[in-house]
């Protein structure tokens, strides 16, 4: 059995943005606890954040990912997972991902008034990586990324399409992700969560020509 809950919530953009002379006091923010037989995940995530990260869960590589990801995206960003490592890391990083995802769309309400697409190109040394997210609670994932290597440090690469599968999923994202090109392995996963990073944060950057209306001709997401 699985329970999950929100504490405190999402407070949801209303659909009428504040005057540009009033200060907004709207704070997009959500907590997600999930518990399962194999994992106990608590996820705290602030949209409008400096990029502060306190994560922790057992995987040392992963772990950096994730305050990698919080700091380019300028989210702040707290996770706890506690899972069965005894057995091997994917119910951990999977779960982590869909936690997260879920923190994400509550914390995004109704998605009105966010500039709903983003994307970038990161080079890191001999690596060059790119994402582009569309946040229309449509979930996609095109993840056209090979590794030389099956493990950086004690975490299997075959892991990290996991985490993005259930982020995008659980979050709502249409999200294509694609290594150009790159031999080192750490730097070809670190530029992926770099990318998707600086593509969400643009993504859920509010457009105030929007008004506070969907970006979509549906007016819903």
């Amino acid at each position: 059995m699985t329970r999950e809950e929100v504490k405190g919530g999402a407070i949801i953009l209303p659909r009428s943005l504040p005057a540009p002379s009033q200060k907004a006091l709207i704070v997009r923010t959500a907590t997600i606890h999930r518990k399962t037989k194999e994992t106990d995940i608590s996820v705290t995530l602030t949209l409008d954040g400096t990029g502060k990260a306190n994560v922790s869960t057992g995987i040392g590589f992963f772990d950096h990912m994730l305050e990698s990801f919080a700091k380019h995206a300028l989210i702040d960003l707290y996770v706890s997972t506690k899972g069965d490592l005894h057995i091997d890391m994917h119910h951990s990083v999977e779960d982590t991902g869909i936690v997260m995802g879920q923190a994400l769309k509550a914390a995004l309400g109704d998605f009105s008034g966010i500039r709903r697409f983003g994307h970038a190109y990161i080079p890191m040394d001999e690596t060059l990586s790119r994402a582009a997210v569309d946040l229309a609670n449509r979930p996609y994932l095109i993840w056209n990324v090979h590794f030389e290597r099956p493990k950086v440090g004690e975490m299997d690469t075959e892991l990290f399409k996991e985490w993005f599968h259930a982020f995008a999923g659980q979050g709502g994202l249409c999200l294509h992700v694609e290594n150009l090109y790159g031999q080192n392995t750490h730097h070809i996963i670190e530029s992926c969560f770099k990318a998707l990073a600086r593509a969400l944060r643009m993504a859920v950057e509010i457009d105030p020509r929007l008004g506070g209306a969907v970006a979509s001709t549906k007016g819903v997401l």
